[in-house]
């Protein structure tokens, strides 16, 4: 039996990894729809389910789905599409909630496809919430012009919060455990910082080392 499943639609930064998996043998092949399939144009008819069975019919081929083999594909709606090619197609299929082993697989994918574009790892991987709207857009307001391309810029919710005013001023730093969420590194007890304050569902709050520009 082939499973295929899909990770990351629901994240702010970054494509949607689809995955299939062989779950007797435990292969398993994957690709992404890539974020450019989210920008508003091509978000507003839906090209990335095109996408997204291409890379279904993809997957099946690398992994060699036999004639009588049984398909289990999440019942989402990143996979419309492709449910109705596979009928065409005569594959037969079954539309399932997927579970272990492939969504623990496809899961941990996606959070490292994230950790290489940069997401700090306690906004990946140590929360209850991983890739957490709000708290990534804090992420992406730390460095505007290099992440807002990492962004699905199609989504409703950019647009109402990806173009917000934000108030920089210098402060000075009196507490400890605050990080950079430009750099990365963590910013010393007393340091002069460069404080950025924006509202979006409520007030927040970034701090950056002054050398950190932002936008």
């Amino acid at each position: 039996m082939i499973q295929i499943d899909d990770s990351g639609s629901g994240s702010l930064v970054g494509g949607t990894c689809i995955g299939a998996m062989r779950t007797e043998t435990g292969d398993f092949a994957y690709d992404f729809i890539p974020i450019s399939y989210y920008s508003s144009e091509l978000f507003l008819s839906r090209e990335y389910l095109v996408k997204s069975s291409q890379i279904v019919f993809s997957l099946l081929k690398k992994l060699r789905l036999q004639p009588e083999e049984r398909v289990e594909i999440c019942q989402g709606y990143m996979f419309n599409q492709a449910r109705l090619e596979m009928k065409e197609k005569k594959i037969a299929f079954q539309p399932v909630k997927i579970g272990d082993p492939l969504q623990s697989v496809i899961e941990e994918t996606f959070q490292n496809y994230a950790l290489k574009l940069g997401v700090p790892p306690q906004y990946v991987k140590y929360t209850k919430y991983p890739l957490h709207f709000h708290r990534i857009l804090r992420w992406v307001y730390a460095d505007y012009d290099s992440r807002a391309v990492l962004c699905k810029t199609g989504w409703k919710s950019w647009k109402k919060y990806g173009n917000l005013d934000i108030d920089v001023k210098d402060d000075v730093i009196y507490h400890n455990n605050y990080v950079c969420l430009k750099c990365g590194k963590g910013i010393q007890k007393g340091s002069k910082v460069r404080r950025l304050e924006y509202y979006s569902n409520c007030k927040n709050t970034i701090y950056l080392h002054r050398h950190c520009k932002s936008k």
